[in-house]
This record gives C-alpha cells, structure tokens and sequence, in this order.
C-alpha cells in the first residue's frame, strides 16, 4: 500500500483488521525535523508516511512496535532531546504520542481452500480475528469473506515465515505432501499459539513419525493439534469440522485473554 494521507491508511488497515499505532509529533521547541501534528502509522510490518527519518524515526517505531506486540491499548507520550538521545543535529525538543488503535487480534493462518477450508474461514470471518486465507492453485477462491486477505501463493512456506508472532495455524491443503511441509515449518518456527492439522489418527501417526525422522522433537510435536478440532464435535461433513476447529481456536484465544 502506499499513501500520503493517514485517515486512508487507518481506513485501508481496518478494513484489513490490522492493529496500528498512529504516532503524532507534539510540542516542539527549537529546530525539529518535523512541525507539530506530522504523522506516522507503524503496524507489525510496515511504516506509512514518515516524521522525518533518521535515527528519530527509527526509535518511534520500535517503540511503537513494542506496544503492539505487548497489546498496549493505552495512548503513550515521550520527549525527545534531538541531538545527544536522538542521534540527531537539529538540536531542538519534541514530545511524540503513540496511540494504539484498532485493538490487537490474533492473527489465523488457513491452508487450504478445499471444501472444509471454506466453511472454516466463512466461520472465522464473523469472530474478531485477522485472517490470511492461502492457496497455491488458481481460481480457489470466490465469495471472499470482508476482512480476509487470500494468498495466491506459488510457495506457502513464505506465508508460514511472513506470519506474526502467536499467530494460529491450519493447515488443511489438497496434498499430504505440501501438509507434511507446512506442518514441519511452523512447528520448527516454535512461536505458534495454535497449530491444528486436518486428517486422522492415522495421518497423525504417520506425520509424527515422519517429522521426528526430520529433527522435530516431542515437545515440538505435542504442540500439534491433529486431528485439528473439539472432539466431543462430532460429523464429517465440512461445516461441522469447520465448527470443532473454531471452536478449539475459540477455546486457545479467550484462555490467554
């Protein structure tokens, strides 16, 4: 994306459901990069517009960054010295305010636009979560829920490294496969709040063999959810596998709330 007018960014970002932090310099004195009331919003991954650069701007972000990922919801002030502090010549002072908006939700990663897929983020789509719906095949997906961001991807595996922190995973793609390679990566990147597999006893049997065979410990594989889904919800058809899965995704998100 890009912008030059910050209500279009927090526009842009809340349709997307992404949280922010919209940061605004304040009560300058002396020689400043920017005047008061200048703009920035920084989210997880990404900056838009800028309060000038330098090493001044590089601090406002990281702490900005630090607040979204501690989920600060309370607005923030802090002066800068810009010279000695700041990294910066202008020699004069400036307060900048952060301000979270749009309140942090876990972010969900599906693979998979099968059948069960659908129903699944058709579901997901009505709670308060931030959705990533990926695909590597062409024309899979159609009647896109508002708020889910789809991923025609050649290569999942980026999207498992492009992730946030504690984000919850669901892999339930067209090939065993490409299941066995997602799997392996998200367990290996071992910051995952949920990660559920879709299949069988068996398919759990043969993965956990498999990914012990290819480094993955057992503290690793207990992490695993596979069959994915609330077993007391019984049924085979997708909108009831959709239904345990949420539910079990539900039940991880509101115990750490």
């Amino acid at each position: 994306m890009h912008f030059d007018d910050w209500l279009a960014v927090l526009t842009a970002l809340r349709d997307k459901r992404e949280p922010c932090i919209l940061l605004t310099l304040l009560e300058e004195k002396g020689s400043v990069p920017r005047a008061s009331g200048t703009k920035m919003v920084v989210t997880a991954r990404e900056t838009f517009l800028t309060i000038g650069g330098g090493n001044l701007e590089h601090q406002c972000i990281q702490i900005a960054r630090d607040m979204l990922a501690q989920r600060e919801t309370r607005p923030h002030s802090e002066p800068f010295q810009l010279g000695a502090r700041a990294g910066q010549c202008c020699g004069g002072m400036l307060t900048a305010l952060f301000e979270p908006l749009l309140r942090p939700q876990p972010e969900v990663v599906v693979f998979g636009a099968g059948h069960v897929g659908r129903a699944l983020v058709n579901l997901l789509s009505t709670l308060p979560l931030r959705i990533t719906w990926v695909d590597e095949r062409e024309g899979e997906f159609s009647d896109v829920p508002a708020g889910v961001v789809t991923q025609h991807a050649e290569e999942p595996l980026d999207a498992v490294a492009q992730s946030a922190p504690g984000a919850f995973f669901v892999v339930m793609t067209h090939s065993h496969p490409r299941d066995l390679e997602l799997t392996e990566a998200i367990l290996r990147r071992g910051d995952a709040k949920y990660v559920g597999l879709i299949g069988s006893q068996t398919k759990r049997q043969r993965f956990d063999y498999r990914l012990s065979g290819k480094g993955i410990s057992e503290a690793q594989l207990a992490r695993l959810r596979c069959p994915a889904g609330l077993p007391d919800v019984k049924g085979k058809l997708p909108a009831e596998i959709a239904v345990a899965i949420a539910g079990e995704i539900i039940a991880v998100y509101q115990g750490d709330a």
